[in-house]
């Protein structure tokens, strides 16, 4: 069910025990072949899948698009909001859903730059209100073994505007990729050994860079190696993870 598309008085007969999830997003340049909304398409795709399958048994939330990108703002048409307007935002969808009696809720994130800022709502929302779950997934996070046999660029080939990324988009959305524009991947500045990392690949120590100092042109990773029929492996790999974490939320 999405939250916005109901009346008022449908919300009475829905069990307050229903999963809200919270699609979060990004509105940021996504190099030279995907658009500005790429994030926020991946979040609701996922959404809506989740909304597929799951019907009556689960609540979507109007997404949360602009998120924290500050460091890719010297590439233009990124938009970012600090780190305390997001949580703040957040936050409130979360509380309005809390009063009207809902106890279970899923944050959904599509954007590598909203994980700090999650973990804190995480927190923060959790010690606020003990008779809730709350639970943060990125999705690729929610999946890194199961997706790693799916990546063939190697390490460093998957971070953004990427291998994953181009392949979801190729498959749900493909009119918007921009197939011309595919180059082979830009992001092999230098940095520490202990500071590379991708998607599938956390670094050891967190390393603060621009995206402008991880990539010449936004991208990072080698979207040479996208396919659609690629993107489907990942989105069936991903909705069938939400799905369980949806579920189990539920039996609370």
């Amino acid at each position: 069910m999405n939250w916005q598309e109901l009346s008022s008085p449908e919300f009475g007969a829905i069990d307050r025990a229903t999963p809200v999830v919270l699609p979060v997003a990004a509105v940021e340049q996504h190099g030279p072949h995907l658009p500005l909304a790429t994030d926020r398409m991946i979040a609701e795709f996922f959404a809506e899948q989740l909304n597929a399958r799951l019907g009556s048994s689960v609540l979507v939330l109007p997404t949360v698009a602009v998120g924290c990108s500050e460091h890719h703002m010297d590439f233009p048409g990124s938009l970012t909001l600090t780190h305390e307007t997001f949580a703040s935002v957040c936050e409130q969808y979360l509380t309005s859903a809390q009063r009207h009696g809902f106890r279970n809720f899923l944050v959904l994130n599509a954007h590598g730059g909203n994980r700090g800022v999650c973990q804190v709502l995480l927190e923060k929302f959790g010690a606020a209100y003990h008779e809730c779950q709350i639970a943060v997934a990125s999705w690729w996070r929610t999946v890194t073994e199961a997706l790693a046999p799916l990546n063939e660029s190697g390490p460093g080939g998957v971070g953004h505007a990427c291998e994953f990324e181009t392949s979801l988009l190729m498959h749900f959305a493909p009119k918007s990729v921009r197939m011309d524009a595919i180059g082979p991947r830009a992001n092999d500045m230098p940095t520490y050994d202990w500071a590379e990392e991708d998607l599938l690949r956390p670094s050891r120590v967190s390393l603060y860079r621009s995206m402008k100092q991880i990539s010449l042109n936004g991208a990072w990773g080698d979207p040479t190696k996208a396919s659609a029929a690629k993107g489907k492996a990942i989105a069936d790999i991903v909705c069938d993870a939400l799905g369980g974490v949806v579920a189990d939320l539920a039996k609370k």
